[in-house]
């Protein structure tokens, strides 16, 4: 087998991969977040999050949540949907990508995502967890452009 075609199929294997990882993902943090303890979890970031915080005095911690959850629930099968509907997965990887870019300003907008009084700026536990989301946001760009690419390739 030529390198080429070597390099193609684990290629396809890499896209299908960081596609179907993200969906799981996706799928498993929106189910969380019906769960009562990942309302607290969320608190200290939305609540810091100029864009989100007006939700929480509208609709209440919980609601939130729970809008969070089915939103992350409904981009997940979007992106996962490539295969029947190219264009509601880059539509899904797209919004992925707006989500992920919220969930990253946390970092700035979070007093809690960075240790105080340690020299140069060190993450704390919860900036940690805040940016593993730039492999997210990088990996809904990907998927983003492979279903965009599939919508041209059926459009042939």
């Amino acid at each position: 087998m030529e390198m080429h075609r070597i390099g193609k199929m684990v290629h396809n294997i890499g896209i299908s991969t960081i596609r179907y990882g993200l969906v799981v993902n996706l799928l498993e943090i929106g189910r969380v977040k019906f769960e009562d303890y990942e309302v607290e979890n969320i608190r200290p970031l939305v609540s810091s999050s100029p864009p989100l915080s007006w939700l929480i005095a509208k609709l209440g911690e919980k609601k939130v949540a729970r809008l969070l959850g089915v939103t992350e629930i409904v981009l997940g099968s979007l992106i996962g949907a490539k295969p029947i509907a190219p264009k509601a997965s880059a539509l899904g990887s797209l919004a992925a990508v707006g989500m992920f870019a919220t969930t990253l300003s946390f970092l700035a907008t979070m007093p809690e995502a960075w240790q105080e009084g340690r020299g140069e700026p060190k993450l704390s536990l919860a900036g940690q967890f805040l940016v593993k989301d730039v492999v997210l946001l990088g990996a809904s760009l990907v998927t983003a452009a492979d279903a965009l690419q599939a919508i041209e390739r059926w459009r042939e």
